[in-house]
């Protein structure tokens, strides 16, 4: 009796390490058939493809998809801009492909600042901001090929304020000194203000000198022009000349006498350390 219990024992533990055996070489042959070992499969160019497209292919492929997104004005809205790994790369089924597409709403980012830049230069910075250069205008100004002034819309942008991707910036450039020379304008009797809109439609410089005897010029509407240089006339009772983007020297006082027209009208160069001190009336 014991012997048959114990052939009967013995056989169903060869059974079961026999079982086991065989479990064990079918689980590694079909393991390379699991896991996809050795399969090796070319990554193709999804580039510009829509999403939808470029994901159906990958997961026929047996690829996993992450995507991310940015912006590129110049791509279609969920186009695929970018991939990891790369077009060709050779790489093992079941990894995973990583997927950027272009965003439906472009971004907003801070205005660069363009001012006193080359054309060059901002052409760049706008790129590197993926924004655009729009109309270009050049301006008389003596710094020439400089950035004056930059616009969106026609309006003036200032740097730092929130602006759309794929934006068109138009760009005020100076021009140099220009090649007309004109008579120079007499300025002096009028106010500044007044003197100051006749040099704007001169595209020249101004520069304000105030008489150090009356100080801070409250009020630029009572504020009058007493000389100027370079002078409307030379000695030779001729005309002075001048360029467009030149600086012309305004010499300004606060209510000014009959006798300081006179008192000013010799030979007279701007002092290099007295800057105005404008002052508007909080009512003006």
């Amino acid at each position: 009796m014991k012997e048959n219990v114990k052939r009967s024992f013995g056989f169903h533990l060869l059974l079961v390490a026999g079982v086991a055996g065989v479990m064990y070489i079918i689980f590694f042959l079909t393991l390379s058939f699991i896991t996809h070992h050795g399969e090796q499969i070319q990554i193709p160019n999804l580039k510009g493809k829509p999403m939808d497209s470029a994901i159906t292919q990958l997961h026929s492929m047996h690829f996993e998809v992450v995507i991310d997104s940015t912006f590129d004005p110049a791509a279609k809205p969920l186009a695929v801009l970018k991939q990891v790994p790369d077009t060709g790369s050779i790489v093992k089924s079941g990894r995973i492909v990583m997927l950027t597409v272009n965003s439906v709403t472009p971004l907003r980012v801070p205005m660069p600042n363009l001012i006193s830049l080359s054309y060059r230069s901002a052409e760049m910075l706008l790129k590197n901001n993926k924004m655009y250069v729009g109309d270009t205008t050049y301006v008389p100004d003596i710094a020439r090929g400089a950035i004056k002034e930059q616009r969106y819309k026609g309006l003036p942008i200032k740097p730092g304020e929130l602006i759309p991707q794929g934006s068109k910036i138009s760009l005020i450039i100076g021009n140099g000194l220009g090649n007309t020379d004109f008579d120079v304008p007499d300025v002096t009797h009028l106010t500044v203000d007044e003197a100051l809109a006749i040099i704007n439609q001169y595209n020249l410089i101004p520069t304000l000198v105030v008489d150090q005897v009356s100080g801070i010029i409250a009020d630029t509407s009572t504020a009058y022009i007493i000389n100027q240089i370079p002078k409307p006339m030379n000695e030779n009772g001729e005309h002075n000349k001048i360029k467009m983007g030149e600086i012309i020297d305004l010499f300004i006082k606060q209510h000014p006498d009959p006798e300081d027209y006179g008192s000013n009208k010799g030979n007279i160069t701007p002092p290099t350390d007295v800057k105005p001190t404008l002052h508007k009336d909080e009512d003006k």
